[in-house]
């Protein structure tokens, strides 16, 4: 078995800052309730008028006890907001992961400029020779597109490489952390399902409007939709079946609450990269998906300096319990060639991306005059 523990002729080092990790779990004590609150809150937020009732009735509480929890919870900054998640290729934005070679001596410099662009809403440092990974969009009429915004980080960062890692094949995507169980159920395979829709889908101007009204954060209120609603002119009924289509129509994932991950006692986080035998990457791929501990995991392209084609994230208490599950991916799944394990020791950057808005054209016009 391969891991990143020692120096390898792929570039894994043994560390680039140190791994964070949370020996103990939750930086906030959390309740039993609380628990089984946020497991419910990052599954599908009911789309009707009192959502947090039809919630409080579930877990057989009131609505204002529910209501107060969820408050307290984002206030401790264990959740970090209630959103729709929306689907970016749905919306015929380019997108794709990034892997660059910065200078590890200060990596703050070039992190700063990577996070100025609206369209990246994730930046890790990582203890790998490709050491700052980031997540990148770009809106369908971009005047740069992918590759040149691509050439103008490069240059504006100093980046030694670059590797584009685009999305191949989406396996699962779904940050839902497990609240309640322990290491046995997040190294616990589920239900494999098959690879998931991710190309661009029909939407219109009313589509663009009820996005830009309801992304961010749903206000923790008995009818969190009414304020969207008003501003868009319609009653929350008609919003809410709107949302519905726009779920059908595989515009919208879901609405959901998204958690501080450290905060809520998930302190560690391991991109398993695997290599595999080529000819069963979609077999492999959907068998790793239906752990519970994975939240996402992607085939994407290799590299003569990049052997691995499939990726899951790990998200676990400590460092052991990451390995725990990618460990359990290994010894149940066969065809595995090779695997690393890259852990993040900085989070530069982590935001929901938000769709529809002039910050890109603004970025373009200042960093590339365009």
């Amino acid at each position: 078995m391969a891991t990143s523990d020692t120096t390898r002729d792929d570039g894994v080092l043994p560390g680039v800052g140190k791994v964070r990790t949370r020996k103990d779990g939750a930086a906030i004590d959390l309740d039993a309730l609380d628990k089984q609150l946020l497991n419910r809150l990052q599954g599908a937020f009911p789309l009707i008028p009192r959502p947090f009732a039809a919630i409080a009735a579930e877990l057989d509480v009131a609505e204002e006890e529910l209501l107060t929890r969820t408050e307290r919870l984002q206030r401790e900054r264990i959740i970090r907001q209630v959103t729709p998640i929306f689907d970016t290729r749905a919306f015929g934005y380019g997108s794709m992961l990034v892997a660059a070679k910065v200078d590890p001596e200060v990596p703050w410099r070039p992190a700063k400029i990577i996070n100025s662009h609206p369209g990246v809403s994730h930046n890790y440092l990582r203890n790998h020779e490709f050491n700052m990974w980031f997540t990148l969009a770009v809106e369908e009429d971009s005047s740069l597109g992918l590759q040149g915004t691509l050439d103008v980080l490069q240059e504006l960062t100093g980046a030694e490489s670059i590797r584009q890692l685009p999305t191949l094949q989406l396996f699962k995507i779904r940050m839902d952390l497990e609240m309640e169980g322990g290491t046995d159920a997040l190294a616990k395979a589920g239900e494999a399902v098959p690879p998931a829709e991710t190309e661009r889908q029909p939407y219109d101007e009313f589509d663009k409007r009820v996005v830009r009204a309801t992304q961010g954060d749903l206000p923790i209120t008995s009818e969190p939709f009414a304020p969207a609603a008003e501003e868009l002119g319609v009653s929350q009924e008609a919003l809410l079946e709107h949302l519905e289509g726009m779920t059908e129509r595989k515009l919208l994932r879901r609405v959901a609450a998204i958690l501080f991950h450290r905060r809520a006692g998930f302190s560690a986080n391991g991109m398993g990269v695997w290599q595999v035998d080529p000819d069963r990457i979609e077999e492999i791929g959907i068998k790793m998906a239906a752990y519970r501990g994975i939240s996402h995991c992607y085939q994407r392209p290799t590299y003569a300096d990049w052997k691995y084609q499939v990726f899951t994230m790990a998200h676990g208490r400590s460092k052991e319990e990451c390995d725990a599950i990618l460990d359990a991916i290994h010894a149940e799944v066969d065809g595995i060639h090779d695997r690393a394990t890259l852990y993040s020791s900085t989070e530069f950057k982590k935001i929901r991306l938000k769709y529809f808005t002039d910050e890109f054209k603004a970025w373009e016009r200042e960093h590339a005059g365009v």
